[in-house]
């Protein structure tokens, strides 16, 4: 690490509402957002929210054709930018990433084909993936760089690793960072569970993020985008810094697998380390999508690197699912909001050490193919 990178603000849409305040009182409570749809659980956006995307959808008739994941993303980095009184003469960069992009908008318009064996018009513009960034940019009137990328579920944290690459090259001395994801379709569902690992559980917690006992795969989908302002300069009004990153990825098994101790998960924790005694570590939010092998291989690698004195472990998905390219920032909120408040969100189904204090936390994404990105964060 070479300097702390300062997040000055922090503003998502998801499930747990789209105001830090109610996302904050969501958290606190012991049940899941969990809604069904066409008879699958999924994690909807608030109505609230729902109705904030409406708005944004008819505020420009350009915006009208776009797919949820840039509304999304739109949304939350209008109020990002807010936070951190930025302005778009600052020309800031945006790196935005989602896992899979337009979902909606490629079923409707390959559904559409099959149909009349013609494309329509704006099938190819708005379903690119640097359409995402693209807008974020024009709606923020901002003219720096401006990247999107799909690192599967890790793609978030690798939005903040470059990021924070731009700002220690001194190409930039503010960046937006984050994920979007729309993933509530049919044949995104039907995918998932293709590969079984979907929840079929009518249980209190459907999903079972973290818990080590359980003999189902659990993993939900949910929906929503997560931005954070990056600073390269030491800001009073931070709410945390990023003081540790690292990254690795495994040579490819499976399509989906982790090695059993999650090699990839090893490498990125220990270089987020750095100097930094794994002791100081209060907490972790994991990763752990509610999968059998997922949960279990994460919590191998944290074993191998902390070995005895293991954090207190704790996640987001039990709650608002698995939300693939966002799920690492939402994460990354989750973390910050704890250091803001001083107060470890548990997970109500599974034992856990409570942390004495809340200085450093770590936080931890992978992606298909073993895509890890460790993040420490500090107050």
């Amino acid at each position: 690490m070479q300097k702390p990178i300062f997040i000055t603000a922090l503003q998502s849409v998801s499930p747990l509402g789209e105001n830090t305040d109610a996302i904050w009182e969501n958290y606190k409570k012991d049940v899941h957002f969990f809604t069904l749809k066409n008879g699958h659980l999924v994690a909807q956006l608030s109505a609230e929210s729902k109705t904030s995307i409406e708005a944004l959808k008819g505020s420009d008739s350009k915006y009208t054709n776009l797919d949820n994941s840039v509304l999304f993303a739109m949304l939350s980095a209008r109020k990002a930018i807010k936070q951190a009184q930025w302005e778009g003469e600052d020309n800031f960069g945006i790196n935005i990433g989602s896992s899979r992009g337009a979902t909606q908008l490629f079923e409707n318009f390959h559904a559409h084909y099959l149909k009349h064996y013609k494309a329509e018009t704006l099938s190819s513009p708005t379903t690119t993936l640097g359409n995402i960034s693209s807008w974020v940019a024009h709606d923020l009137q901002t003219q720096g760089p401006e990247i999107s990328h799909s690192i599967t579920c890790s793609t978030a944290l690798h939005a903040m690793l470059n990021g924070i690459a731009w700002l220690n090259a001194g190409m930039a001395s503010k960046f937006l960072v984050g994920g979007t994801e729309a993933p509530l379709t049919p044949f995104t569902i039907a995918q998932m569970q293709a590969l079984k690992i979907y929840s079929k559980s009518d249980a209190q917690y459907p999903c079972k993020a973290l818990d080590l006992k359980k003999k189902e795969n659990t993993m939900i989908l949910g929906e929503g985008a997560a931005m954070a302002c990056l600073e390269i300069e030491e800001n009073p009004n931070a709410l945390a810094k990023i003081t540790g990153y690292g990254y690795a990825t495994e040579l490819l098994k499976h399509n989906v697998s982790l090695s059993a101790e999650a090699t990839c998960f090893q490498k990125s924790m220990t270089m987020a380390l750095g100097n930094l005694n794994p002791s100081a570590i209060d907490t972790i939010v994991t990763h752990t999508p509610g999968t059998l092998l997922g949960d279990q291989a994460e919590i191998n690698a944290i074993h191998k690197v902390f070995k005895d004195k293991i954090p207190a472990l704790t996640s987001n998905k039990w709650k608002l699912g698995h939300t693939f390219g966002a799920s690492g920032m939402l994460s990354i909120e989750l973390a910050v909001l704890m250091l803001q408040k001083q107060e470890f969100i548990s997970v109500p189904y599974i034992e856990t050490s409570q942390p004495n204090q809340l200085k450093n936390i770590l936080v931890n994404a992978v992606g298909f193919g073993g895509n890890a990105v460790s993040i420490v964060l500090s107050k």
